[in-house]
């Protein structure tokens, strides 16, 4: 009998450990300039727009090591992977002279521990 429940228990934690992860949204987020950075062949601007307060200067490196990299493109969705949480949002990218302004909008966190959050704009 010790068995069959054991069995049981087993077979039902099995069942429910691949659940897909929780939904949440939000309406709040921090917008601003991240990083701004000056080299020989210009200014880069780094701004951030929706962003989680926790990871939103880690997310805002992992931008700026992708656009040195050319892996950014004007008006694309792009999935940054950060420490904590993965985030997939639009990247626009605005040049003028040797200026170049990147601003990144959140769309979804997906957080390690298995929460997904969604940003949702309040009319």
């Amino acid at each position: 009998m010790k068995k069959v429940i054991f069995s049981l228990l087993l077979c039902s934690s099995f069942a429910f450990s691949n659940e897909e992860p929780k939904i949440k949204t939000y309406n709040y987020g921090q917008n601003g300039m991240e990083l701004v950075s000056r080299s020989k062949k210009g200014t880069v601007i780094i701004s951030t727009f929706n962003a989680k307060m926790t990871i939103r200067q880690d997310i805002a490196a992992k931008v700026y090591d992708l656009f040195l990299a050319n892996k950014l493109e004007n008006n694309k969705k792009v999935t940054v992977k950060g420490l904590e949480a993965n985030v997939t949002g639009k990247c626009v990218i605005k040049k003028k002279k040797d200026l170049t302004a990147v601003e990144f909008y959140y769309e979804t966190v997906d957080w390690n521990n298995g929460i997904k959050e969604v940003y949702k704009k309040v009319n």
